[in-house]
């Protein structure tokens, strides 16, 4: 006891002596610098220039700047760290904070409604006479849908609908001066907007919508704020006499109940959207629709638009069901089928996108499966005189469409260097075409040709927006060789000028590199 007792003693006065000597060599370290040493220096400095000549005062003045403006940056630099990590250490507090606050309201927003759901349910069982029967199955839910009055509907807008189109005729006459060709149409909507809507439009984005509602039911007009991409769709709708249906997409879009809807099983109610109003209208009528998605990229578009990308993906249109409500009800609208709704054909849906950071990038599951438009600029004024709107059906419309593939198809020569373009792509760029764009390109370039355009033009516009946009997912840094070669292959096989869309994009490309 008394051995351990003296090393221990012996052990304490040797730490704090070690401990005592190691922080007086770092004051006496700072002591030397900032007063020893600085001192000599400045003597040494002071013994030297005694016999400097004008020469060695002006190297002297430019060291001794550069001196201080280094030591100086580096101070500044280290300033600028701690600041920024105390910055950062302080978010990050109260970003735990706020995080820890959500989750409170969370569970206070839960507790609310469970606190909610059970007072709505004694509400219930007062006006029904008596608790509500928790083992009641699906056979008295059937049962109790059966005895509904007919009056008591789940949907009131829908139903609303109903009542304004009973006993009306929704046929469409079309008068013989609107029976006009694609390039008549073309024209016809530049003039009817530029003299009653005064909005200016180039033929060429016109030849492009009708070109893209000819190849499929969703169009996405994109590019930068304030060049009329709303305006677009909302002047069709006016040209057509059926005002477009415009939806403003929410960020807080996730699913399609945020599109269509959805069935409060409490309230035994529909949360009706306009967007399912407007397409049930849609089934009624026999003319153009158009529904606009407004900045459709805000959410991101394949959550709550889903089901229609996939719907749409089917070959008879027959098919293109969406479900609405899960059990039928006598009281449902007329055109539902056990509970299902068929979207017609004679509907649109044209979304707006911008590119900035408020916005979602469009995936490649849209773009597949949409026309896309850039519209990146103002048209110039048009003077036009006044011209009407026109009256035209679905049926009309489809078949100038289908007139155009017959008269416009593309040609087999055009075809074969489509094809070698499709094998130079997949060989260099391991991106290929695909059986849907394949589709896409051979619909959407005859319709483009019969409203007035060219058949390289159409090829190229299609090229540029479907297939080489996709490279911008891959590392270009090291493809610039690659790219070069393309546009040489193209300059080759179709012509010196053919292709300006496309070879202007990859320029565009190679210059980011």
């Amino acid at each position: 006891m008394i051995e351990f007792s003296r090393y221990y003693i012996n052990f304490i006065r040797e730490f704090f002596y070690n401990l005592i000597a190691f922080f007086s060599s770092i004051i006496n370290a700072f002591v030397k610098f900032f007063y020893t040493d600085i001192k000599l220096y400045v003597t040494g400095l002071i013994n030297a220039s005694n016999k400097f000549n004008a020469l060695d005062w002006i190297a002297e003045f430019v060291v001794i700047v550069i001196n201080f403006a280094f030591f100086g940056f580096l101070f500044m630099r280290l300033f600028q760290f701690l600041k920024r990590y105390i910055r950062f250490t302080k978010r990050e507090i109260e970003k735990e904070e706020l995080l820890d606050e959500i989750a409170m309201l969370n569970l206070k927003t839960a507790e609310l409604v469970d606190e909610k759901n059970k007072i709505l349910a004694l509400k219930v069982a007062n006006i029904t006479g008596g608790e509500i029967p928790i083992g009641e199955g699906k056979f008295q839910e059937e049962e109790k849908a059966k005895a509904r009055p007919v009056g008591d509907t789940r949907f009131v807008k829908l139903t609303a609908v109903d009542e304004f189109y009973k006993n009306r005729i929704t046929s469409v006459t079309m008068k013989p001066e609107d029976m006009i060709g694609l390039p008549e149409l073309i024209e016809r909507f530049v003039g009817f907007a530029a003299s009653q809507l005064k909005l200016y439009y180039e033929e060429k984005v016109i030849r492009l919508f009708f070109a893209g509602m000819a190849t499929s039911k969703i169009l996405i007009l994109e590019g930068i704020s304030g060049t009329g991409k709303t305006s677009l769709p909302y002047a069709m709708g006016k040209f057509f006499g059926k005002n477009s249906d415009i939806v403003s997409v929410q960020p807080s879009w996730r699913d399609r109940a945020e599109l269509i809807g959805y069935l409060n099983e409490f309230t035994k109610r529909f949360n009706e959207t306009e967007f399912l109003k407007a397409l049930y209208e849609a089934t009624y009528r026999e003319d153009l629709n158009f529904i606009i998605l407004d900045e459709m990229n805000l959410a991101r578009i394949e959550y709550y638009f889903a089901e229609f990308l996939s719907m749409m993906e089917m070959p008879d249109a027959n098919e293109w069901k969406i479900d609405i409500v899960p059990d039928v009800w006598p009281t449902d609208p007329k055109n539902f089928e056990n509970g299902k709704l068929l979207v017609p054909q004679n509907v649109w849906f044209v979304g707006t996108a911008n590119r900035d950071d408020s916005t979602f990038t469009i995936t490649d599951k849209v773009y597949d499966r949409a026309t896309s438009i850039e519209i990146n600029y103002r048209a110039q004024y048009v003077d036009a005189p006044y011209t009407d709107g026109i009256i035209m059906s679905y049926d009309y419309l489809d078949q100038l469409f289908k007139k155009a593939h017959d008269e416009f198809a593309m040609s087999v020569k055009t075809n074969e260097k489509l094809m070698q373009l499709d094998a130079f792509i997949a060989q260099k760029f391991k991106v290929t075409f695909g059986n849907r764009i394949l589709k896409q390109i051979r619909t959407f370039v005859p319709v483009y040709i019969a409203c007035g355009g060219t058949e390289i033009e159409a090829l190229d516009y299609l090229v540029m927006r479907k297939i080489l946009r996709k490279f911008e997912s891959l590392n270009v840094s090291f493809l610039h060789q690659e790219i070069s070669d393309l546009i040489i292959f193209m300059e080759k096989t179709f012509g010196k000028n053919a292709f300006q869309e496309s070879i202007r994009y990859l320029n565009e490309l190679i210059k980011s590199i």
